[in-house]
């Protein structure tokens, strides 16, 4: 990092252009402080970054840097309670009790995703899915009439994400025997879609896999 700094000072001293800074300085010290999106186009300048972008070693290191300085917040569900604990480097931690927003006891909450402070939950009682953001109290009930956003454990796997024109998505896989139905939540329409996904026969199977 002392080197990076030293290239930047001297160019702007005389300036002049940037020198080469060398493909190690830029994969150990530039790409795995840039934000994901950023990362991940990447990717695409060349084979050499994209083999870099996918090893363990950088995931690790951007990991890192990602969360070095940074405040974080941990949501801790209990039996009857539930807290968010601030932490950070110069910070020192601090607990606050939060209310549920919905009427169930803490220890009936299943957390089945997280992305940038959003929670997508199920309830234990009615297998109802929510998007919850405990930061600012704010939740979402996304089943519907339709029997969409209901959530069964042994068979159903759910992710969050974010769509290329920056929607949040739920991503809701429903396994059942020989069959898997596919369906995305769009935080900003407040509507299902069924989406075509692994259409092979051999993929469709109501065993759990393990990775």
């Amino acid at each position: 990092m002392k080197k990076l700094k030293g290239c930047l000072y001297s160019a702007s001293e005389s300036n002049t252009k940037l020198p080469d800074l060398g493909p190690d300085l830029i994969m150990s010290e530039i790409l795995p402080r840039l934000p994901a999106k950023c990362v991940g186009r990447a990717k695409k300048v060349c084979k050499e970054w994209l083999s870099c972008i996918s090893s363990k070693e950088f995931v690790m290191m951007h990991c890192r840097h990602m969360c070095k300085g940074s405040r974080q917040n941990i949501l801790s569900i209990g039996q009857e309670s539930c807290f968010i604990s601030s932490t950070g480097v110069d910070l020192v931690d601090e607990k606050t009790m939060i209310t549920l927003p919905f009427h169930v006891r803490p220890s009936d909450v299943w957390i089945l995703s997280s992305l940038n402070g959003l929670l997508c939950v199920c309830l234990r009682n009615t297998f109802e899915m929510l998007i919850w953001n405990p930061l600012i109290r704010s939740c979402i009930n996304i089943s519907d009439s339709k029997s969409y956003g209901f959530f069964k454990i042994y068979s159903d796997v759910v992710g969050l994400y974010i769509d290329s024109s920056n929607d949040y998505r739920v991503l809701h896989i429903k396994r059942g025997r020989f069959t898997i139905d596919v369906m995305a939540y769009s935080r900003r329409t407040s509507h299902w879609k069924r989406i075509s996904f692994l259409q092979k026969r051999h993929y469709h199977t109501n065993v759990l896999a393990c990775w």
